[in-house]
């Protein structure tokens, strides 16, 4: 793969695109320049008054934007539901890049509206509910993709299957990784199901790198460890790179020709750089694992996907 940046992104005229957390970071990075592109995006946040101001920013920074926002709290699967159910108006029945981005990081111990650990809640479940819910669009659209932003940091844990929640036991890094490693399960079983369905919807997952957002901060300035925030917004400013570099591995997932089910895109370094190919730990491509989190995904969320071909006339 060449030095791949924003200026490989093909035309977009005519291509919608749901980007969740575009309020700010990566997420916002990728909204904006698939707006500038010609997308019609829709910025789906959690707080209202970030995605209307992301909005507004992204209108002055791209005054030929077609974009919108929707309020769409991930850790809430009511809202979820609420969010598929009224996107009709956007586009019709097409959708054709759905980038599942908004997350948490190693946060203290809570839980979800409906009772999941946060991270496992907000990262994984609330967006395989959101996909499965989205769905038929994807189905019904010739070309489109599901990008799930995972991190390198996935490598710190394998997903446990008897402790999803983490009930027996809380660190905040390991419940972490294991919820990037549940990105990586979900888009290796979703390219599976996919598949086997004839359906040419292509799910892939990228990571930003060290790229700098307010999610390394949130944890620690949640519980006022403020050494703590100090040294992590140090290491933001001189190690990592900007959102505009994080966002490469997405919009290239997103966006590239020829992208194959269930590759996984992130820097060339690991770090920093240009996107490519990334490692990826061996556990986030086995089948029984995969298969075994889908099926208690399904029975967490009651979100049970349907991979029927929509109906032509």
């Amino acid at each position: 793969m060449t030095r791949w940046n924003t200026s490989h992104i093909p035309d977009q005229t005519g291509r919608s695109a749901i980007v969740t957390g575009a309020n700010s970071g990566i997420g916002y990075v990728a909204a904006r320049e698939l707006a500038r592109r010609g997308a019609r995006v829709l910025l789906a946040c959690r707080n209202e008054a970030r995605g209307v101001a992301a909005l507004e920013r992204l209108r002055a920074e791209v005054p030929t934007a077609e974009a919108e926002f929707r309020q769409l709290d991930l850790a809430d699967l009511s809202s979820v539901r609420d969010f598929a159910a009224t996107l009709g108006d956007f586009d019709g029945d097409r959708l054709d890049l759905l980038i599942n981005n908004a997350g948490v990081m190693a946060l203290p111990y809570r839980t979800t509206t409906d009772g999941f650990e946060m991270q496992f809640g907000t990262n994984h479940l609330g967006h395989f509910a959101l996909t499965g819910l989205l769905l038929p669009k994807l189905l019904a659209t010739p070309g489109a993709r599901v990008v799930t932003v995972s991190s390198m940091l996935h490598a710190i844990a394998d997903i446990d299957l008897d402790d999803l929640n983490s009930e027996r036991s809380y660190r905040r890094w390991v419940a972490y990784g294991r919820s990037k490693s549940a990105n990586l399960l979900f888009v290796h079983e979703l390219s599976r199901r996919l598949a086997a369905a004839g359906s040419k919807v292509v799910a892939a997952a990228a990571h930003p790198g060290y790229a700098s957002t307010n999610l390394q901060t949130a944890g620690a300035r949640m519980e006022g460890r403020r050494s703590a925030e100090r040294f992590i917004d140090m290491g933001n400013r001189i190690i990592a790179q900007p959102p505009d570099g994080g966002a490469l591995g997405t919009l290239c997932a997103a966006t590239a020709p020829h992208m194959k089910p269930d590759a996984f895109i992130g820097p060339r370094s690991g770090l920093r750089g240009a996107p490519a190919p990334s490692f990826r730990a061996p556990w986030t491509k086995k089948d029984t694992t995969s298969e075994r989190l889908w099926a208690a995904s399904v029975e967490l969320t009651g979100v049970r996907y349907d991979f029927t071909p929509p109906t032509t006339l």
